[in-house]
Order: C-alpha cells, then structure tokens, then sequence
C-alpha cells in the first residue's frame, strides 16, 4: 500500500463527527447511528464500496466486481484510487 494521502478534520464538526464514531463500541450501536445519519441508499452506497475494496484486495477485475457489485467501472476504479494511493482507511478496516 502506497499511503500518498493524508486527512485530518478541518473543524470542530468534523472532529466532533470522528469522535461519535469512536463511541460506538457494539454492531447495533453503530447500526443505529449510521442509520439516524445516513439515507438508506447511502448506507447501502457505502457498504457497496467496502464490498468493492475487498474484491480489489482479492485481484477480482474491474468489470467482474462493477458486475458483481452493480456498480460502474468508474465507480470501482475511484475505490481502487482511494483503496491503493489514499489515507489507509480502507486497508486498515479490511486487515481486522
């Protein structure tokens, strides 16, 4: 993994939002948070790119995982980017 990104929150909302996340300690907890903040189409937006991320981890093709996943190859080559040259978040996630 080439880490070429870097991302610290701009602001106090934005810190405040990394630190709800770091108090959420049981699947159902965090379940209901993303839930009360997110719409149903990106909580599903979201799981789709982690799904994709692991499919990219395992060497599946760009067009195998766009069909897999209904995606485009766009969107799979902007998680590749963000998978391979970002923060690591993806990496991390997907190692535990």
């Amino acid at each position: 993994m080439q880490k070429t990104e870097f991302y610290r929150p701009k602001n106090t909302k934005e810190k405040l939002l990394v630190d709800a996340f770091l108090k959420l300690k049981t699947q159902q907890d965090m379940a209901d948070f993303l839930r009360d903040l997110l719409t149903l189409p990106e909580i599903e937006e979201f799981a789709n790119r982690l799904e994709i991320a692991r499919l990219l981890l395992k060497r599946g093709s760009y067009k195998r995982i766009a069909k897999q996943t209904g995606v485009s190859t766009t969107t799979v080559t902007r998680v590749a980017h963000w998978l391979f040259k970002g923060c690591g978040g993806y990496q991390k996630v997907l190692k535990k």
